[in-house]
């Protein structure tokens, strides 16, 4: 599902630098199986060396209700009811959908990729593109070149991975950092990027890589980049990256819904 190995590394590294520290990684297995099921989850964890030590099983229920409860910062499911569920109480979420081929990735560095618009950012200029077309989006990103987006549902995540990365930096390991943050945008850099890193810059926040793709297929990219999980609000894209090996997610926010809905 999502190669908890490469987490298990970075938990494992922080333990080493900071062994009174315990800001890492938590996972927390939610289902909506019974408790009886618990011993055969435990089973299954212990046979593949995981280190998964909360449950949450909700009995048939929506387990959407305890996230708040487990100060939880990314919700991910299959469940793309339970996802809007928790993306409309303000929780971090996506849906998960496999990549239709195996596809090596590193055990070694947790890679994560996001879109920009209606994921790390909120969907305004988004709404501007779909609505009025890419001329008076292009304008309008110029004119507010130096005007923050305001953040979309994601933005808290990637800063979450933004604190685990500076403790490798403190340590003198930017080099080796088992983090390694992407933006993979459909916008173009020359017209509309300034923008988008201006944002990145007046929050704070840094991604290692940025691609400007101006419009171009983001499959080909993300073979390349292997990132372990690809977030995304457009189905399209989300789709794309499957074809290629891509474990993606859909984010669903903004405007992109009303568009796949009437689709």
């Amino acid at each position: 599902f999502f190669h908890l190995q490469a987490l298990e590394h970075v938990n494992a590294r922080l333990l080493e630098l900071y062994p009174d520290d315990e800001e890492r990684f938590d996972i927390v297995l939610m289902t909506k199986n019974h408790a009886q099921v618990g011993v055969r989850l435990i089973n299954s964890i212990n046979h593949y060396g995981l280190t998964i030590e909360r449950f949450c099983m909700t009995g048939g229920k929506s387990p959407i209700g305890y996230l708040t409860a487990y100060l939880t910062n990314l919700y991910l499911s299959a469940d793309s009811e339970e996802v809007q569920e928790a993306i409309e109480a303000g929780i971090a979420s996506a849906t998960m959908f496999t990549a239709n081929k195996d596809v090596p990735y590193s055990d070694m560095q947790l890679r994560v990729a996001f879109d920009g618009d209606a994921v790390l950012f909120s969907d305004e200029s988004e709404q501007i593109a779909k609505e009025q077309g890419l001329d008076r989006f292009f304008e309008h990103e110029q004119l507010n070149e130096n005007k923050p987006l305001a953040q979309g549902p994601l933005k808290g995540f990637l800063e979450d991975l933004g604190k685990l990365q500076k403790k490798f930096y403190a340590k003198n390991e930017r080099l080796n950092c088992p983090i390694r943050t992407f933006l993979v945008t459909a916008r173009s850099a020359a017209s509309s990027g300034a923008r988008v890193l201006k944002t990145l810059r007046s929050w704070g926040l840094e991604v290692d890589e940025a691609l400007f793709l101006a419009g171009a297929p983001k499959g080909p990219i993300l073979e390349k980049i292997r990132p372990h999980i690809f977030f995304d609000d457009q189905m399209f894209h989300i789709e794309g990256a499957q074809k290629l090996g891509t474990i993606a997610a859909h984010v669903p926010y903004g405007v992109a819904q009303k568009y796949h809905k009437c689709a």
